[in-house]
């Protein structure tokens, strides 16, 4: 079963929000990514994105964009993808792990066979990003039979007689897209976010947890005042960017210093509640 309720009821009875990372699997090798991966629980991640390799990532700003090509460029495939999973669970059994990414690799793979390969990795949510409710069930399904639960993304734009339709079989939590556009650009105002929050509650029991344009740990904070948790990305990978070399190699300590930058921001997301 998914790790991810256990999580959730865990941050609540702890009254504070979560922090839920990304980073894309194979970025910018599979060692390296491997590393931060593995160190991510003990900087403070309450739960790990770790995004699928893809070429054509449509919802992602550049640094995700630019996080996809090198993990392609590096061997990164789907089935490294769930094998970085499988070695992460050799030491860690608790944290939850969501697959991110979009569905032509998965569609490629089978998501029958996809789906009990992840389960059997270790995986516990999947949020394809390109899948719209209404011809989500053949990947829905087969996740929801391997104990996986399956993440609708909502934004602004999803009005209320559409959000029924996007929640209807959606479990874990629920994903908030804060802004209209990409990731890692605009941030959304806390009235804005006040207001979806509230919304989505009226619709659904399930944990709220808001990501895209959280640029740094006062937004980061900004979100876990309001949301069950806050969602960074674009901000970690471009962390990456940053240690690495002129021929895109990773620096020496490049592990280390995204770990610590994670650290930065689980400190003001687990402290937002009591500060607030």
């Amino acid at each position: 079963m998914s790790r991810l309720p256990a999580r959730f009821a865990k941050l609540k009875a702890e009254n504070r929000a979560g922090l839920v990372t990304f980073v894309s699997a194979f970025d910018p090798d599979r060692a390296t990514s491997q590393a931060i991966l593995n160190g991510l629980p003990a900087a403070g991640a309450d739960v790990i994105e770790l995004g699928m390799p893809f070429t054509d990532p449509m919802a992602d700003g550049a640094a995700i964009q630019l996080a996809s090509l090198r993990a392609l460029k590096a061997g990164g495939t789907l089935r490294g993808t769930l094998e970085m999973v499988a070695e992460f669970r050799k030491t860690d059994s608790e944290t939850p792990i969501v697959l991110m990414g979009y569905y032509n690799p998965i569609h490629a793979f089978g998501p029958e066979t996809f789906c009990a390969q992840a389960a059997e990795a270790g995986v516990d949510g999947l949020i394809v990003v390109d899948l719209p409710p209404e011809e989500a069930e053949e990947l829905a399904g087969p996740a929801r039979a391997a104990g996986i639960d399956f993440i609708f993304l909502t934004a602004p734009t999803t009005d209320d007689k559409r959000l029924p339709v996007a929640l209807e079989t959606a479990s874990g939590f629920v994903y908030y897209v804060s802004i209209t556009g990409v990731t890692g650009t605009a941030s959304a105002s806390r009235d804005a976010i006040a207001a979806a929050v509230a919304r989505l509650r009226r619709h659904t029991a399930l944990p709220v947890a808001v990501g895209f344009g959280i640029k740094d740990v006062k937004s980061a904070v900004e979100v876990a005042e309001l949301a069950d948790a806050a969602v960074v990305g674009s901000a970690i990978v471009s962390r990456i960017a940053g240690g690495l070399d002129a021929e895109g190699k990773a620096k020496a300590g490049l592990p280390a210093e995204v770990l610590k930058f994670v650290e930065e921001l689980a400190q003001g997301v687990h402290g937002a509640r009591r500060a607030s």
